[in-house]
């Protein structure tokens, strides 16, 4: 069953967006926006997604990119053709353990909050 902040996101798999809802709840600072592909972000930065296929995304620091990347075997994001070179993709077994992605999940949040904010469109 999905959280309380459950917005639906068709096409993506239940267990995957319940993974993420999961990892999202562990930061009472982040709110998961976005229907159709969910993402989180702070100051207009954001610092996780899932892609359509359930596969998740997060944004680091370089030197945390670096031991992520090394630590669990990852490879950096290529979304339509273009690698996105802040994001780490995020090993599916990886997401089901909520407790050990939470503190990179926090790492990633506390480094997007260290960035000039972007200027609201309104």
């Amino acid at each position: 069953m999905l959280g309380p902040m459950a917005k639906p996101a068709p096409g993506i798999p239940a267990d995957r967006l319940a993974a993420y809802e999961r990892l999202v709840a562990t930061n009472p600072a982040v709110e998961r926006k976005g229907a159709t592909m969910p993402y989180t972000s702070r100051n207009g930065h954001m610092l996780s997604f899932l892609d359509p296929t359930g596969s998740m995304a997060l944004r680091l620091s370089a030197d945390d990119r670096d031991a992520f990347l090394a630590q669990y075997s990852s490879t950096l994001v290529e979304q339509h053709g273009r690698v996105m070179q802040e994001f780490v993709v995020v090993p599916d077994d990886l997401l089901e353990r909520t407790d050990e992605l939470a503190g990179w999940f926090a790492r990633s949040h506390d480094w997007i909050g260290t960035l000039k904010p972007k200027p609201t469109r309104r």
